[in-house]
């Protein structure tokens, strides 16, 4: 199994690059397949850039974005964390995607898509941070 990848980041858009980085370099030193190492920056990049766009701002905004990813036999788990206001992005229904674009709600299509991408996606709110975990399918 290769080393668990541990990076905090500050909740800027500017910074989800860096983590992209280090998330092709954890998933080359994994082995995992294109399809899977793909899977992993999307759900991934999505947290974060929600933590970054949405969180980052006003009262109790985050103050950092801290993601953790490590293999666990056929699954990898992506914990993505960060300090801000509580929100639970897995509490919003889902979009209704059959729906005309000028009769959807605005927001929840990248959850959605995370959600669609991973084995399991769990929130909790723990010591003061929102936590998100992705299970992912190693092998794609």
């Amino acid at each position: 199994m290769p080393p668990a990848l541990a990076l905090t980041i500050p909740p800027e858009t500017d910074e989800v690059t860096r983590l992209l980085d280090a998330l092709e370099g954890f998933a080359e030193a994994a082995s995992l397949s294109p399809k899977a190492a793909h899977r992993l920056a999307v759900v991934v990049e999505e947290l974060a850039a929600n933590v970054a766009m949405h969180g980052s701002t006003g009262p109790g905004a985050a103050t950092f974005v801290a993601v953790t990813v490590r293999q666990e036999g056929e699954e990898v788990i992506a914990t993505v964390e960060d300090d801000g206001r509580p929100f639970d992005p897995l509490a919003k229904a889902a979009p209704d995607t059959e729906a005309a674009l000028e009769d959807r709600d605005v927001g929840g299509l990248g959850v959605h898509f995370v959600q669609q991408m991973t084995k399991s996606l769990r929130y909790s709110r723990e010591d003061g941070r929102n936590r998100l975990v992705a299970v992912l399918d190693a092998a794609g």
